[in-house]
Order: C-alpha cells, then sequence, then structure tokens
C-alpha cells in the first residue's frame, strides 16, 4: 500500500488517479500511524516552499517524514516535495527544509531567454540511471510546472537532468529515498512507467 501524504498542498487527487490506474492500494492521508505502516510513501505539492514547511510543522508531519525515511521505507518526492527534501529554497529565504538531502533551490533566471515559470514537456537525460528509469529511454519527455528548480550538492545523486534556462537536476535517487522536480502523474505513458517502477521498489532492509 503506498500512502499520499495530505497536507493541503495540492497535487493530490491526480497523483492517487495515476496510482489506483497501476492496480495500486492507495491511502491519502495526513495521519502519522497510516504513513509509518505504508509500504511506500508519496510527497506531493505545488505552491510556495515556506508554506508548504509551515503546513508540515502545523500538520506535525516532519519529524513523521524523518522517520519514513530512517525506516528505510520507498519515498517519493514530486515537484514542491522534491524542493522540501533539500535544505533551502530562493523563494522562501530564512524558511529550512526537511534537510534530508543536501542542495538549494534556485530560481530559474529571468534572463535565461525563457517563461517563467516553466511549464511545458521537456526531454530528460540520465547523468547517472536510477531505479526510476529502467526501461524507459534516454531523452524521453516528462512535464514540468515550476518556477524554481534543484541544485543538488552531491552530483551523484542526480538520476536525471534537462535544459531550461539552467541545468536543472530534474530527478534524485539517494537509498530509499527518490524525487521528481517534474509530475509523473501528468507525463502520459512516461510517468506512468515513472510511477509503476516506484511501485515496486520494496523497503530496504
Amino acid at each position: 500500500m503506498t500512502a499520499i501524504i495530505d497536507y493541503d498542498a495540492g497535487n493530490i487527487r491526480s497523483v492517487e488517479k495515476a496510482l489506483l490506474a497501476l492496480g495500486e492500494e492507495t491511502t491519502v492521508t495526513g495521519k502519522a500511524s497510516e504513513i509509518l505502516e505504508a509500504d511506500r510513501v508519496i510527497l506531493p505539492g505545488v505552491g510556495a516552499f515556506g508554506d508548504a514547511m509551515k503546513k508540515l510543522w502545523e500538520y506535525e508531519l516532519v519529524d513523521v517524514i524523518r522517520e519514513t525515511v530512517r525506516k528505510k521505507t520507498p519515498f517519493l518526492g514530486i515537484c514542491l516535495g522534491l524542493q522540501l527534501l533539500f535544505e533551502r529554497s530562493d523563494e522562501s529565504p530564512g524558511a529550512e527544509g526537511l534537510g534530508i538531502l543536501e542542495g538549494e533551490i534556485l530560481r530559474i533566471p529571468d534572463n535565461a531567454g525563457v517563461k517563467v515559470p516553466h511549464i511545458g514537456w521537456n526531454s530528460i537525460t540520465y547523468p547517472n540511471r536510477g531505479r526510476l528509469f529502467e526501461g524507459i529511454p534516454e531523452n524521453s519527455y516528462v512535464y514540468f510546472v515550476h518556477s524554481y528548480y534543484l541544485k543538488a550538492a552531491d552530483k551523484e545523486i542526480v538520476t536525471a537532468q534537462t535544459q531550461y534556462g539552467a541545468l536543472i537536476h530534474a530527478s534524485v535517487e539517494k537509498d530509499n529515498v527518490f524525487a521528481c522536480q517534474f509530475h509523473p502523474e501528468k507525463s502520459s505513458e512516461i510517468g506512468l512507467a515513472i510511477l509503476r517502477n516506484f511501485i515496486s521498489i520494496n523497503r530496504e532492509e
């Protein structure tokens, strides 16, 4: 069973619908017990970095997320959910992220000759092919909606990247923690294949 964390940050029902289409038993929940007992956990999200962290604290989910990761439960952050896993964001100066992974979230440069926010399909390449992309050809297209992007401190955890005004670290993997800046639930068959790969991953012992 996969738990999708509900903390009033949007982007939940489309993720749930995609998982159900794959035949995955799914629950949308903000309850600590259900999250900690799940076989896999997804942290979705759209909106502002600082507001989302405030909600995670208000709903007493910060320690739950950290414990889920500590237990080696497969964990997937999507869009804002990826950004929250890191330390800080240009979007919300002074707000601390979960700090589970090292890196920072930067704004896509306005002077890069591209429209911000970045909305649309971009192809991804694999600097370090991860488990989410098994069986998925390099240069496949996925769907992005964002104004801020990840610059990971450790390039070895970057499993997919794209170019949009800057080199964007589009997906990461470290141990049981996975994350995508793009929306797999909105990325057609490629996105469903990515989610299928995620739900096939078991807890590391």
